[in-house]
């Protein structure tokens, strides 16, 4: 192949990826977190990576803080028609989860000088089902709308293997391949959001197409 053929190739590369990364049809598997730093990924309200997330062995962990507020974390990409991929576990008594279809952002202050930023759409919980009693608020759930049909979740500790799916009108919630939730929402465009709820968790393995 000639060195102007090899240029053209890169080039076409790079326009595939970014159609992706912003949800046009038909495209492959974008990886989302490439296990060493937090490129891609900015705290909920627009600024940079904030202090309470973290790279640690090959996962974006959100910390667990005593001060200052914590925030949400955001791809840099938004995505309308869409399967999203990843892996997760978290503590004993954690909380946390993954929003999407979001209708805004807010961010307010902390009485020690922080500041707390979430966003605000619907979530995919996670949670340590032994801290909730609410069906609806279980792991796999629409939280606070729609229980998981089945319970699904590995033991607290290891890692689970989730997906959701934004095609047709319909959002689907996979937890260790059961389909737990299916329900009709209209899609619009936004970015994916792991949600900092004060709880160790870990993330690892994300990656989105669009369909």
């Amino acid at each position: 192949m000639t060195r102007r053929g090899l240029l053209l190739g890169a080039a076409a590369a790079r326009a595939v990826a970014e159609a992706a990364s912003k949800g046009a049809p038909g495209k492959g598997w974008v990886e989302l977190f490439d296990g060493r730093t937090g490129e891609g990924w900015v705290e909920v309200a627009g600024d940079g990576f904030p202090g309470t997330w973290k790279v640690e062995e090959g996962c974006l962990k959100c910390l667990k803080v005593d001060r200052g507020g914590f925030q949400d974390l955001r791809t840099r990409g938004e995505y309308r028609e869409f399967e999203f991929e990843f892996e997760w576990r978290i503590e004993a008594g954690g909380n946390s989860g993954v929003k999407y279809l979001i209708d805004r952002t807010n961010r307010w202050a902390v009485k020690d000088g922080g500041f707390h930023a979430r966003g605000r759409g619907a979530e995919y919980q996670i949670i340590d089902d032994a801290a909730e009693a609410n069906p609806a608020k279980q792991c796999g759930a629409l939280y606070g709308r729609i229980a998981p049909r089945v319970k699904a979740a590995r033991a607290v500790g290891e890692f689970n293997r989730s997906r959701i799916v934004v095609a047709g009108g319909r959002v689907e919630h996979w937890l260790n391949g059961e389909r737990v939730v299916e329900y009709q929402a209209e899609a619009k465009a936004g970015p994916i959001v792991l949600q900092h709820h004060n709880s160790n968790a870990w993330f690892r393995g994300m990656r989105v197409r669009a369909v």
